[in-house]
Formats: structure tokens, sequence, C-alpha cells
């Protein structure tokens, strides 16, 4: 179930009776989980569950079945915690982030979708 104008990211999973708001993005890679709704824009690489949608985990199985290594895995783990668990504010994520993708390519995603995000992200 997806509102007028959703984007999806290449390799989304969308599970059974989730759905996306109008506006929303969901990112490359993404998992959205059963019966979830999503109200806010869900950055690449994030499993989201709930209603509304709110960050779990990475969906590292996913990006073990698309080729990812274990180091490419380990330093979206890594942004995922500056994101989501570090308890700082999304300015100063965005600059640790950004310090990040400098040095890991597969973090330049990631950055780019939060920097386009307009329906806020889900945290």
């Amino acid at each position: 179930m997806l509102g007028g104008h959703v984007e999806l990211g290449d390799w989304v999973i969308m599970s059974g009776y989730a759905g996306a708001h109008q506006f929303a993005k969901i990112g490359a890679h993404a998992f959205i989980g059963n019966n979830t709704a999503v109200t806010r824009d869900v950055p690449p690489y994030v499993l989201a569950t709930g209603q509304p949608a709110e960050p779990r985990a990475v969906n590292s199985e996913g990006l073990k079945r698309r080729g990812f290594t274990e180091e490419q895995i380990r330093a979206i783990r890594n942004a995922y915690r500056v994101l989501y668990r570090s308890e700082l504010k999304l300015e100063d994520a965005v600059v640790k982030l950004n310090e990040m993708a400098s040095t890991q390519d597969v973090l330049k995603p990631f950055v780019e979708f939060i920097g386009k995000s307009t329906r806020s992200l889900v945290r």
C-alpha cells in the first residue's frame, strides 16, 4: 500500500500489509516489516517496523544476500549507531556521518539520503 509519490530505492523489501504515506521516501536496501506504517523517511539499509515505523536495526541479512562484505556491513552498523543510538542531535550526527563517509564509500548513499529527506527521518 503506497500513497502517491512514494519513492522506493533499489532492493527495498515491503512486507505484507505495510504501507507508506504519500511523499515518503524509503532508501535502497531498506526492509519494512509486516503491518508497518511508514509516515516518515526511512534511510537506506535500515530495518523498520511498527505503527508508526521505527528503526530497529540494519538490514544485515538483506545486505549479505546482495553481496555486501562484512567490512561494509560493519561500517553501515557503525553509521546506524551514530544516527540512532548515540543520542546526538541530527545535525551533530550528520557531521560525524560525513566524516565516516569520506573514508567509506558504502556510507555515501546513507548520508546523501539524510540530506535529501523532506518528511524527516524515522527516529
